[in-house]
């Protein structure tokens, strides 16, 4: 089962209702939230980092830009750095820019979500491809995941 059927699953198994949009490639949250017709604020940026404990996925609104220090000091990590694209397709399946805003159970990381993506009613991601986004209630975005929440945008 590919990424984009395997969050479609989860999302119906869990009774979320979510809007599906057929876009042209969008491999940049810009270009994402031009073809969905929606804010950017509302977009969900996904980040695979790699430290020496292994991968974590975070995600922030595709408005801000991730502040590195912050997530140093919030991993206890002197190093760090973005999971390369060849990871990204081994890890999780996915090319950069398709990344979608899920730990546990869907992909077997853990989750840290800037504040930021709680100040919205909804959330826009990538949907596991470039051309398909899955929109939903912000409530229920919530309620799917167990997240660490904190702030690591930039100021």
């Amino acid at each position: 089962m590919d990424k984009t059927e395997e969050i479609r699953k989860y999302l119906k198994e869990n009774s979320v209702t979510y809007k599906e949009v057929d876009h042209d490639v969008a491999p940049t949250c810009e270009l994402s939230a031009k073809f969905r017709g929606e804010s950017i604020e509302i977009g969900g940026k996904t980040l695979l980092f790699k430290d020496k404990w292994g991968y974590r996925l975070f995600v922030i609104s595709a408005a801000l830009q991730v502040d590195s220090n912050k997530v140093r000091k919030i991993l206890g990590s002197q190093r760090l750095r973005f999971a390369t694209e060849d990871e990204l397709m081994a890890k999780c399946s996915v090319v950069k820019g398709a990344l979608p805003p899920f730990g546990r159970p869907l992909q077997d990381f853990d989750l840290y979500i800037d504040e930021s993506i709680f100040q919205n009613e909804l959330i826009a991601f990538n949907a596991g491809i470039l051309t398909k986004s899955f929109i939903l209630k912000i409530e229920d975005y919530k309620k799917l995941v167990n997240p660490n929440i904190c702030n690591f945008s930039k100021d």
